[in-house]
């Protein structure tokens, strides 16, 4: 029997018809961009939700009612039905923006849960809800690139004096009641050939670039501006655009990143690829995924661009933003003097905006730099930085489950908390949802290389340097620590060399040991001496803090032996 009557929201009442109504608009769209199994996600939970059965939507009847799992699925090991509630909102938001813009009643699935809620666009504008698109490629792009041009410090000093200005023209309609994500208005990119070839590729580059852009968390991907769109959601600061040129037998696409309050170009490149359907798909999918790594990335261009803006007395949004910009520059020395004054920054953050993933993910990684590099050690106290670590990861991935620096932290957390399988799952599974993150990359490669797979790990550490535009502490050590047991001692030591991080006690931990094997006695001998003066607290527990990071008993045997043979005296 077919339900009729209303749907009652707060004080409104919505005709159950004209749910149904909209349910089938949606389903049927071709913008509503999502797979059978989120349709079928979908059509039931909207279905029970009508029918009055909205308190049995959960994530077990999900997996077996909809997905065909088991009645043995557990959802606290099998992610599924978060992931693909990510994606439903993902394409619930695309729909909205585009052939869905003028529908009347508004459907969305709330994070944190699956039961739909059903508005009036008057009402209830809709959520900001973007999630990444599962790629499995991590591969090396194929695509000839032309040279970059990212912005000389002189441009950026202009780009700083034009702030105010900048500014002026965003935060008037800017929202207060959640911290700012910058925002990318993709542009269909332009065809400079006229034929329908070249409009093809065209649409077929934008689409691609949007789909892999739109993996990254800490933006959020637009592909249109409605006008007399809701002012309480802040316009897109940044402009994507391109365009296409068609040759013979190649394709050039040129696209570039603007600031869209004064129109100043942030960065531009220039692509080529062939025509062979092939190349033409491979080429696609390269470029898209080289334009999303180097403007969303952590130390990307949009990173650079907002890292250097300097406002005063700024709203808690922004505030809050900054926070997270702050934690990455604090991440390229790992400082412990600003370590503190970070966690201060995130510790508000959170507590002004209880629901910014990327804040709590970004704090529990502070909280693990505060139980791994704090020297000398106590144990009650280092106890308790780990269980805050692992409280804070679960509860950026509780708000939401496929967030990248979220579910960084809680792999990190359950490595140290000795829980090495559970972690390096966390990994492999994280970097399906965006292999694009080399900031993700990176440390999941150093997870894998510290529990004894050194050449899985390490492959993609180098990976993660290779394709990073910015700095990190952490690569040049890892790669020392790839050389030095791989045997490479020389290599091992110009790795140690390049290290940004004298300030960091690890580093010279790691640079004793690698010169020490390596026979470099006046390096060894500067390194010891360093520890000796300053951290007797970490030689005297030196066998503990090796243990604590190196999984297998061998390699911290073998370690232990180098940093022997630097001349530090350590106990058996």
């Amino acid at each position: 029997m077919v339900q009729t009557g209303t749907f009652s929201i707060g004080e409104h009442a919505l005709p159950i018809e004209d749910c149904r109504a909209q349910i089938a608009l949606i389903l049927n769209s071709p913008d509503f961009d999502a797979t059978g199994r989120e349709h079928r996600f979908l059509s039931h939970v909207v279905e029970e939700a009508l029918s009055g059965r909205g308190d049995r939507i959960k994530a077990y009847s999900i997996a077996v009612e909809v997905f065909g799992r088991g009645e043995s699925f557990d959802p606290q090991t099998d992610p599924i039905v978060r992931i693909e509630a990510g994606h439903l909102r993902r394409a619930l938001e695309r729909y909205y923006l585009t052939s869905g813009h003028t529908d009347p009643i508004l459907i969305t699935i709330p994070k944190g849960g699956y039961v739909p809620v059903f508005s009036l666009r008057s009402q209830q504008p809709l959520a900001e809800l973007p999630v990444p698109v599962v790629s499995p490629t991590i591969a090396e792009p194929r695509v000839r690139r032309m040279a970059s041009r990212l912005l000389l410090p002189a441009a950026l000093v202009a780009l700083l004096a034009a702030g105010a200005s900048v500014l002026a023209w965003w935060w008037p309609s800017a929202r207060s009641g959640a911290p700012e994500i910058p925002r990318v208005l993709v542009e269909s990119f332009d065809d400079l050939t006229g034929t329908n070839a070249a409009a093809a590729i065209a649409s077929g580059l934008k689409q691609e670039v949007v789909s892999h852009l739109s993996k990254f968390k800490d933006v959020v991907v637009v592909e249109s501006v409605a006008n007399g769109a809701d002012t309480s959601v802040s316009p897109p600061r940044f402009v994507l655009a391109g365009s296409v040129n068609l040759s013979v037998d190649a394709f050039r696409l040129r696209v570039r990143l603007l600031n869209r309050g004064d129109g100043s170009v942030l960065w531009a490149e220039s692509y080529d690829g062939g025509l062979n359907v092939a190349e033409l798909w491979q080429a696609q999918t390269d470029i898209a995924r080289n334009v999303s790594t180097s403007l969303a990335q952590a130390y990307g261009v949009i990173f650079q661009a907002d890292a250097n803006l300097r406002v005063d007395n700024p709203p808690d949004d922004w505030a809050a933003y900054s926070c997270t910009l702050s934690f990455y520059e604090y991440r390229v020395d790992v400082d412990a003097e600003s370590r503190s004054s970070v966690r201060a920054c995130l510790e508000k953050a959170v507590d002004r905006f209880p629901t910014y993933a990327t804040a709590w993910g970004l704090l529990s990684l502070i909280y693990i730099d505060d139980y791994r590099f704090e020297f000398p050690r106590d144990p009650a106290l280092s106890a308790a930085a780990l269980e805050r670590a692992l409280a804070a990861a679960r509860r950026s991935v509780g708000v939401d489950p496929v967030n990248i620096r979220g579910r960084q932290a809680e792999m990190v957390a359950l490595y140290f908390h000795k829980e090495i399988d559970a972690a390096l799952k966390v990994g492999k599974q994280t970097l399906t949802i965006n292999p694009n993150d080399t900031e993700f990359m990176g440390e999941y490669g150093q997870r894998l290389a510290v529990s004894g797979n050194w050449h899985d790990g390490c492959q993609l550490i180098a990976e993660a340097r290779q394709r990073n535009p910015g700095s990190s502490a952490y690569y040049e050590a890892d790669l020392a620590l790839c050389a030095y047991f791989s045997g490479d001692h020389p290599q091992a030591a110009t790795w140690i060399k390049k290290s940004p991080a004298p300030s960091n006690p690890i580093y010279h931990v790691i640079a004793a040991a690698v010169f020490g094997e390596a026979g470099y006695k006046i390096e060894a001998d500067r390194e010891v001496e360093w520890l000796n003066q300053n951290q007797p607290d970490l030689v005297k527990s030196m066998r503990q803090m090796v243990s604590t990071r190196l999984a297998r008993s061998q390699d911290v045997e073998l370690f232990l032996g180098s940093l022997r043979k630097a001349g530090l005296d350590i106990a058996d």
